[in-house]
């Protein structure tokens, strides 16, 4: 049995930004280091919001590329608080893609991204509770 595709994106739209021609690799399709890259930066938005303060990404766990993201699309990434553990913050994010600056929303990567909490002096603090 095939499970149907999601069609809303899990989450809060954190970042949107344009997919552009510098940002692709010979066949026309965007870098996936460039999406990793938005990603990151959303995951760190909502990390530090969770936290209060200065988080480092860690690790990425679990990350799927779906479908290529194209010049012209606007990529429009989600993220939402998965765990939160001493001095770790565990961010669920989803990347989708509107096509031709429209309504029409494809789902183009997701994972778990990893962050720790970390003082001005550079060593791991808690992060708060909720």
């Amino acid at each position: 049995m095939m499970i149907p595709a999601t069609t809303e994106p899990n989450g809060t739209l954190t970042i949107r930004t344009l997919a552009m021609p510098a940002d692709t690799n010979p066949a026309g399709d965007i870098f996936g280091g460039w999406v990793m890259s938005q990603m990151d930066i959303a995951g760190a938005i909502a990390a530090v919001e969770r936290s209060g303060g200065r988080v480092v990404t860690v690790a990425i766990d679990a990350m799927t590329f779906i479908a290529p993201v194209k010049v012209g699309d606007i990529l429009c990434v989600y993220t939402s608080i998965a765990r939160v553990g001493t001095t770790s913050i565990t961010v669920a994010i989803e990347a989708w893609a509107r096509r031709n600056r429209v309504d029409e929303r494809v789902k183009v990567t997701d994972g778990h991204f990893v962050y720790v909490a970390m003082s001005d002096d550079g060593k791991k603090r808690p992060v708060p509770a909720a």
